[in-house]
């Protein structure tokens, strides 16, 4: 049985077969009840050791990824060649993904105890990869405080239906038709969400306290430094090898960036809930991320796919999450998904970025506890499900 102020995944007004077979499995189990245990339950079963930062483990994971890009950006130079341009994109796009989870835990204070270190090496590791450092981390704390809150998330959060039907189609189009959608981490640096006003480099915008207006004021003074850094270069050198040495990397760490953050919260087999007013709970909000597994990507970016712990956990160090979530899970029971098997490559993650991209378009205005509806305007990925319906 639903919460009160609800809408089931069965009655959201999508009749595709994922919100079916969604509804099929929520007579077994409610993804949007509220958890028989509390916070301090998970923490309980974590080790304590799980919870140690070590500055010098941090670092050392810094020092690896710097080695790597530098050999990458050094091979593919010397060898200068159609051939391996290709490999040397996707694989430097990679690592420079891997670099911003390094300085992601900066912002969260996971990479050491100490505030100084954690943001010296914030602001290296973000304004490298062209990301104003504290203009992120204030708005991703604002995430983490609200993850699963229609009204106040802050990361990829549902439209309500009044704000979707407002947008034009060039907008709906860029959001949802791929792969577009997995570009659009830049505009949202500049301009937010719709229906959010805003910008992470404008230190008087309506993301930051008074108090975080220099703060601010640093980072985008960073990434202007940055900026101009890549400018000069392309001056010096020429456009065409600062592109093909940075840009089409930066373009790489772009789409990782999107998909990954996207498929956290979006996606899963079953239809997830949201929520508002009353019903949301830290606890209840951070229930609703998803793990995934990314094969032999998961040690290369960190284990950030190991997402469910590090959402309720956010200080809890990468290096630790993996132990963390083994020991949880019998405390999460059936509110802990298990991701599916990657092989290698995490190709099989391509289908449910496309599926819930068609599907997953707007929430209701009304309700506190609410689910992902379809406009039937937006084309659908197809599944086995809506396959076999149609045949039969």
């Amino acid at each position: 049985m639903s919460p009160p102020n609800s809408m089931s995944p069965a009655t959201n007004g999508s009749t595709n077969g994922v919100a079916i077979n969604g509804a099929k499995k929520l007579l077994d189990f409610d993804p949007s009840a509220a958890p028989p245990f509390k916070i301090a339950d998970i923490r309980a079963a974590i080790p304590p050791h799980c919870w140690v930062k070590n500055p010098w483990s941090s670092l050392s994971y810094v020092l690896r990824d710097l080695l790597v890009i530098l050999s990458f950006a050094v091979a593919a130079t010397k060898l200068d060649s159609w051939t391996v341009w290709p490999l040397y994109w996707i694989a430097q796009g990679t690592m420079f993904w891997a670099v911003f989870v390094l300085g992601h835990d900066c912002g969260h204070g996971s990479f050491s105890d100490s505030w100084l270190l954690n943001n010296v090496m914030g602001h290296i590791l973000h304004s490298s990869i062209l990301v104003p450092y504290h203009g992120w981390r204030i708005s991703h704390k604002t995430h983490h405080q609200n993850h699963g809150n229609v009204e106040k998330d802050e990361s990829w959060v549902p439209l309500p239906e009044k704000v979707y039907k407002s947008l034009d189609t060039g907008t709906k189009f860029m959001r949802f038709t791929i792969p577009l959608p997995m570009f659009a981490y830049p505009i949202y640096l500049w301009r937010r969400n719709p229906g959010k006003k805003g910008s992470h480099f404008n230190p008087y915008s309506d993301l930051f306290a008074p108090n975080e207006r220099t703060s601010v004021m640093i980072s985008t003074l960073c990434w202007t430094a940055m900026a101009l850094l890549l400018c000069y270069s392309s001056f010096i050198y020429g456009f065409l090898p600062v592109f093909k040495i940075y840009g089409v990397p930066y373009l790489i760490i772009v789409a990782w960036l999107d998909m990954v953050t996207y498929l956290r919260h979006h996606g899963y087999e079953q239809k997830l809930p949201w929520y508002r007013g009353k019903e949301w709970s830290y606890l209840r909000g951070g229930l609703t991320t998803v793990d995934r597994d990314y094969g032999v990507i998961n040690n290369i970016h960190h284990d950030i796919g190991t997402h469910v712990i590090h959402h309720l956990f956010p200080q809890m160090p990468h290096y630790h999450l993996v132990e963390a979530t083994q020991a949880a899970k019998h405390v999460l029971g059936k509110y802990y998904r298990e991701p599916k098997k990657s092989g290698p490559f995490p190709f099989h993650l391509l289908g449910y970025l496309v599926r819930s991209l068609g599907e997953d378009h707007y929430v209701s205005d009304t309700g506190d506890v609410v689910f992902y509806q379809s406009d039937p305007h937006i084309p659908k990925f197809p599944t086995s499900a809506t396959t076999k319906s149609k045949s039969s």
